[in-house]
Formats: C-alpha cells, sequence, structure tokens
C-alpha cells in the first residue's frame, strides 16, 4: 500500500468578543424611532447594491443623537479589546436595514487598515437572519439580540442569512483603525 500525501487542512479559531449595552432598549427606541423617519436623501451615502438593496447605509453622526451612547461604547470596547490606550482612534460607521427576504452577501471588513470590527443589533426579530463566520474551515453561527455587540477582526469573511421573519432587521455595524497623520 502506497502512502499518499494530502495537503492539510486547517481549522483555526479567530477571537469573537461581546458585549451588552446598558440601556439598550431605550436606546435602541430612540434610533428606531428616528431611522424610520429617514429617506434616502438623508443618507451622506448608500453602497453596496445587491438584491434590490443598499446594503450599506452612512448617515452624519448627529442624525440620530442616541447613536453617540452606542458608538462611544463601542470604541470602549474596541480599546479594551485591543489594549489601545488612548491613541487615537478612528471610527466609521453604517446602518445595514435587512427587510423580509433579504440577507448579506459573504465579506469582510479589511479595507483601510482597520484594527477592529463589529455590530451592534439595534431591532431583531425572531427568524430574521443569523450572523455566519466563516473562519478556515470553522464555521460559527450566531444568533444576534438586539442590544448586543459583536467585535472581530476585519479580515474575517462573514454573511447574514436571509431575514425570514415579516419585520425590518436593524444593524449598526462599525470599523475602527488608528488616526494617521500625514
Amino acid at each position: 500500500m502506497t502512502a499518499q500525501h494530502t495537503t492539510p487542512r486547517l481549522w483555526t479559531s479567530t477571537p469573537i468578543h461581546g458585549s451588552r449595552l446598558p440601556h439598550a432598549e431605550e436606546i435602541n427606541r430612540r434610533i428606531l424611532a428616528t431611522f424610520n423617519e429617514l429617506d434616502a436623501a438623508d443618507f451622506s451615502s448608500r453602497t453596496h447594491y445587491f438584491g434590490g438593496r443598499f446594503e450599506n447605509l452612512y448617515l452624519e453622526r448627529q442624525r440620530i443623537p442616541a447613536l453617540d451612547q452606542v458608538l462611544d461604547y463601542a470604541e470602549s470596547c474596541a480599546r479594551a479589546i485591543l489594549q489601545y490606550g488612548h491613541q487615537p482612534l478612528r471610527l466609521g460607521f453604517w446602518f445595514n436595514a435587512q427587510g423580509p427576504g433579504q440577507g448579506t452577501s459573504v465579506h469582510n471588513h479589511d479595507e483601510n487598515d482597520e484594527l477592529l470590527s463589529g455590530v451592534y443589533y439595534i431591532q431583531v426579530p425572531d427568524q430574521s437572519g443569523e450572523l455566519v463566520l466563516l473562519d478556515g474551515q470553522l464555521t460559527t453561527r450566531l444568533m444576534p439580540k438586539a442590544g448586543h455587540f459583536l467585535f472581530f477582526p476585519p479580515s474575517l469573511p462573514h454573511r447574514v442569512e436571509v431575514n425570514q421573519s415579516q419585520e425590518q432587521r436593524l444593524s449598526l455595524a462599525f470599523n475602527l483603525g488608528p488616526i494617521t497623520t500625514d
């Protein structure tokens, strides 16, 4: 019998961090009320047009004042995860509004020297789609909950399954990176 050489398949395990925003129910209620009053002209940019919708909706931070609490908390968590101290961090964010029958394709956030990526969940109806993280041969499926954060490396491929509910699922994605001075 002859031994056959095969290329090994590696399984990896990327660290995923989570947290829950204090007073999330009230903050999410305020964000959702303002978000639902917006129309296309209110967004500074909309990108990644797939399946009849723009996956990324960009908005000026001051347009929804309750975002300050979410983004400040995200930055605080990121500093702890990264052990980043007091150096300045750049924080970019966008909304993902996923209606019934919509999903998000496989992607990562590794574009502009980001250090950490994450998502905060504002509205997550039952059966509105799991977050699927693709880490080498390892696939991790997470059912998001409103008021929760997940933090992960920007290079980690992920997608969101199709929203099988009859309601909109709303999340806020973000990247954090160093502020460079030239």
